[in-house]
């Protein structure tokens, strides 16, 4: 075999910027036919990016495309288009199903490509009269439903089904498709059961077989070791690590995903030691939580008075949805207490009463009136639930303008809110001075325990600094406990005491910060302590 045709698909040097921001830096990818290839990296790390490249998305052509170069078969190629993808024969397993729920397994494996026959009238007047003909395209999608695994009959209505039964159905779509090469499983098993997912992998590897490469997006390492050959490793949109393997393990691929290589935060605040009888200001006992895109299971874990707690995590597996479940914001189920006593769920105004804030990772949809002044945001909460910033005239309560404006100045000034004025309207605000306005919001309620959640999402690097130092003077200098639910790794463990690490909704370990790289990415990747020995 030429060198040329060794490798299916080659991606070399892919640099795509958004504007300032570059999201990716000269990465490269290579995939033999047949093999089964893992894209690691954390979120944020460039997989999405590099695999709307490779589908020609138009995110990337109307921002300017992209740099670098891409190979099918040998050959220098560019691609359109996702269409233009699926003609050159890649094809890709969402993540988020692709399905109409209305029409049958055998309608949605053939979508697109239906199969038809000509009848007299079509004869007559052209192909666009003749008719489908359900029984070859129910041949062709009961070969596909058998070769991943599923007996089941092709003319049930996708709607109802089963989300494991609904990627498979999604798996055996792309088989169905006539030359494909190559498919991209976008964490194909995060949905699935156990035995599920042990399936998935075995039809992956028989896909393989077969000569049809795959790329395998996933953040369960122990998948990749079972089922990858080789596996690329991205971090902060660059290549870090290309390897086979059967010359790695876990502990090394998360090593990888997750060092920094000496990259230091812009905060950092040493953490404390809290003993095991110090006071605790929040206990969260079997907590679930309902709410859409995130998994609440059963969360328990407690946090010191005077603490700064983490809770981290991949998208999607129920950090997010931990503060939002306590504060009332969705349904939950659970016990919670705040510093001995017991706090009541599902009612936004008690957890708000009781001594709770939260600023919310949703600023600009839960968080702000974007349409009110920055003053009126501020003091919103506290005038709602404690009556603050109102005085009475002839038994009429009536909103104190002067109590207002005197404290959203103070507030301007104390977390530096750039604005011509407390009565600049909130949505004309750069990202991070919104953020900064939900903060004060906050603090407005004087609260004894602050969830904050995402604080530094969308935010430029100085409005990030601010924030966190925000935090941090809150903490040390007035005494409030603190829970920072993030995405950003690096920065809960810049501030915080201990980090809660949230896998498939529930905690799969509460680690000191200086813990090693190793240790936060097998917890990401959902694997308890001791469970890989």
């Amino acid at each position: 075999m030429t060198l040329a045709a060794e490798y299916i698909l080659e991606m070399k040097d892919i640099t795509k910027r958004y504007g300032e921001n570059t999201v990716l830096s000269n990465v490269s990818l290579k995939i033999r036919p047949g093999e089964i290839h893992a894209l690691l990296g954390e979120n944020g790390a460039g997989k999405s990016t590099l695999m709307n490249v490779l589908f020609g998305m138009p995110v990337i052509h109307a921002t300017g495309g992209f740099g670098g170069e891409v190979y099918l078969d040998g050959e220098k190629t560019v691609i359109a288009s996702p269409h233009d993808a699926m003609i050159k024969g890649i094809g890709m397993v969402h993540q988020e199903f692709m399905l109409l729920p209305g029409f049958t397994i055998t309608e949605n494996i053939k979508l697109n490509r239906e199969i038809a026959k000509p009848n007299v009238l079509s004869r007559i007047f052209g192909k666009n009269l003749e008719t489908l003909d359900m029984a070859a395209m129910s041949r062709d999608a009961r070969k596909a439903l058998d070769s991943v695994g599923m007996s089941i009959d092709e003319y049930t209505l996708v709607a109802g089904l089963p989300v494991g039964y609904m990627q498979f159905v999604e798996i055996a779509r792309e088989i169905d498709k006539t030359g494909v090469k190559l498919l991209v499983f976008d964490e194909p098993t995060a949905v699935l059961t156990e035995s599920e997912a042990a399936q998935l992998l075995n039809v992956m590897k028989d896909i393989a077989s077969k000569g049809i490469a795959i790329i395998f997006i996933t953040h369960r390492l122990d998948e990749v070791i079972n089922a990858a050959d080789g596996v690329t490793i991205l971090r902060d949109g660059q290549l870090v690590a290309e390897t086979r393997t059967k010359d790695t393990d876990v502990t090394q691929l998360a090593e990888m995903m997750i060092g920094r290589k000496g990259e230091s935060a812009f905060v950092t605040a040493d953490p404390r030691t809290f003993a095991g009888d110090a006071p605790v200001a929040l206990k969260v006992s079997h907590l679930a939580v309902n709410m859409p895109g995130e998994m609440v299971n059963d969360v328990s874990f407690e946090v010191k008075e005077g603490e700064i707690f983490g809770i981290g995590g991949l998208a999607g597996q129920g950090k997010v949805g931990i503060p939002n479940g306590i504060m009332g914001v969705y349904e939950a189920s659970g016990d919670v207490e705040l510093f001995g006593r017991k706090s009541e769920l599902n009612n936004a105004h008690a957890a708000l009463a009781s001594g709770m804030a939260m600023v919310s990772e949703d600023r600009r949809g839960v968080g702000l009136l974007l349409d009110e002044s920055i003053e009126d945001n501020i003091v919103f909460n506290a005038m709602q639930i404690s009556g603050d910033f109102t005085k009475k005239i002839l038994g009429a309560k009536l909103k104190d303008g002067k109590a207002i404006r005197e404290h959203a100045d103070e507030m301007i000034k104390e977390l530096d809110i750039r604005c011509f004025s407390a009565l600049q309207h909130t949505g004309t605000l750069s990202g991070g001075n919104q953020q900064k306005v939900c903060i004060a919001r906050a603090l407005t309620m004087h609260p004894k325990l602050l969830f904050v959640s995402e604080p530094t999402r969308g935010i430029d690097i100085g409005a990030k600094k601010l924030v966190l130092e925000t935090l941090v003077k809150l903490n040390r200098e007035m005494g409030m406990t603190v829970v920072m639910i993030s995405s950003e790794l690096m920065e809960l463990r810049s501030i915080c005491d201990r980090i809660a690490i949230i896998a498939e909704g529930e905690v799969v370990d509460v680690l000191p910060v200086n813990s090693s790289d190793a240790d936060f990415g097998l917890a990401m990747s959902g694997i308890k302590p001791g469970k890989e020995a």
